[in-house]
């Protein structure tokens, strides 16, 4: 494979989530569904997100839990509450558990656990449409919008088969990298609804997926990009034109520092095309032994 294929192999394996970290993910998320059955009516509490496409770098951050609530349970009438007083009641029911931790976002309820392995959880509530999907209140709409995880999950998993089960690992390296500078690029998410159009098989080295994936998003960072599942509002919607012309500036600089780190490997400078590659992703990147 080579030192260089070999350093991202091994960024590949650090940003894996371990099965005990899993375990504690599905703890946790067993002690939110009770604390939300005690105090509302719900047909099902279930991982999604990034998580649950498999996208999520450690550390892990903004676990997705979407509580999906029984249309003919005592909490039925919150779908015709507005966004903020649905949350806002949702916030009530979490701090009888979580003082002091719960915050509401713009989607949903997050509680923090501070420093600890799995640093924070997303409590997303939710009505199923009859046509399929759900709908999920968004403040910064002031309405409830239509999404459907299971539909995005599908659509990475097909992803990353027709790339030859490199896509995903591709995609937490780039989340890992934007996570590297201190996230720049938000939400997290828009890099891999843009990946899911940008990167086409056949893959190659993640060496060059990763600097041509740069080169293609600085020129449509300004874009709209849609919900994958055609059923909600664009991901970078909250984004001016001013943050979205920096987050292209942020993807160039990217794409200076992968390009000048290939140019290394290419004149058998390994170790030192290493070093530039960790300028992107620190101690994520561990070196070859």
């Amino acid at each position: 494979m080579g030192y260089v294929g070999d350093a991202f192999d091994n960024l590949k394996h650090a940003l894996e989530i371990t099965d005990t970290e899993q375990k504690l993910a599905s703890a946790r998320r067993q002690t939110i569904y009770d604390l939300l059955t005690t105090h509302w009516d719900l047909t099902s509490a279930f991982l999604t997100g990034s998580y649950g496409r498999r996208t999520k770098t450690k550390r892990l951050k903004d676990v997705d839990i979407f509580a999906v609530i029984d249309p003919n349970g005592d909490q039925k009438g919150l779908r015709q509450s507005t966004p903020s007083t649905v949350l806002d009641d949702l916030k009530k029911v979490l701090e009888v558990h979580y003082p002091g931790r719960v915050t509401v976002d713009v989607l949903a309820c997050a509680i923090s656990f501070g420093s600890e392995d799995i640093m924070s959880f997303e409590v997303v509530p939710a009505f199923e449409r009859s046509v399929g999907g759900y709908e999920i209140p968004d403040m910064s709409s002031g309405r409830w919008i239509p999404t459907n995880p299971t539909k995005h999950a599908d659509q990475a998993t097909a992803k990353n088969k027709e790339c030859g089960e490199k896509w995903i690992p591709l995609v937490k390296m780039l989340k890992g990298m934007n996570r590297q500078s201190g996230e720049p690029i938000s939400p997290s998410f828009l890099i891999e609804v843009m990946a899911l159009s940008l990167i086409l098989a056949p893959f190659g080295p993640y060496q060059d997926e990763i600097a041509g994936f740069l080169a293609s998003a600085s020129d449509r960072a300004t874009d709209d990009w849609g919900d994958p599942a055609k059923l909600g509002p664009a991901i970078n919607r909250a984004a001016t034109q001013w943050e979205r012309q920096q987050m292209g500036k942020q993807f160039r600089s990217w794409q200076m520092i992968a390009e000048a780190a290939i140019d290394l490997e290419d004149n058998a400078r390994d170790r030192a095309a290493v070093d530039k590659w960790r300028e992107l992703f620190g101690d994520r990147m561990p070196r070859p032994d």
